[in-house]
């Protein structure tokens, strides 16, 4: 699909059009469009961009956690939105500090982030707060540690 920006445009000033502060930081490059949201809005911007008749993201294809270890704040985690009806996509990325990787979940949005965020939650411990059933999905029950973080020992912990 081909990036649309003049729409991708629009709907960054629809955004700001709603609420001038919403947006921390508008990232531009290679024709994708990235919205830096604090984490207290998350919630509040995807409901926007999900219900907003203009703008229609309704399908999210994919949530990546990244851990920028030892930079703080640590782990950034990246949303990939989809509004079919307008053939565009948007990302939205959210910083959380390595001390308290704790954020809002979207199931009750997009139930897809159920999977999504239960494998951030098991392979780097990030918490959705308010996630359904917040369980490891990859690593059995008893793994000690998240090994997609920076830090955890390539033999494991011993």
């Amino acid at each position: 699909m081909e990036p649309d920006t003049g729409r991708a445009t629009s709907a960054v000033e629809l955004v700001r059009k709603w609420d001038a502060l919403a947006i921390l930081q508008l990232i531009e490059f290679r024709g994708e469009t990235t919205l830096v949201v604090s984490r207290e809005n998350l919630r509040r911007v995807c409901e926007f961009l999900f219900s907003d008749p203009q703008l229609h993201f309704t399908f999210l294809s994919d949530i990546t956690p990244v851990d920028r270890f030892p930079l703080e704040p640590r782990f950034e985690i990246n949303y990939q939105l989809l509004s079919l009806e307008r053939k565009e996509r948007l990302r939205i990325q959210v910083k959380l500090p390595g001390n308290d990787p704790l954020i809002h979940s979207l199931t009750p949005l997009w139930p897809t982030a159920n999977w999504h965020e239960r494998e951030a939650f098991d392979l780097f411990g990030i918490r959705f707060d308010g996630h359904p059933e917040l369980t490891r999905i990859l690593m059995p029950d008893d793994w000690e540690g998240h090994p997609l973080r920076k830090d955890y020992p390539t033999e494991g912990y011993r």
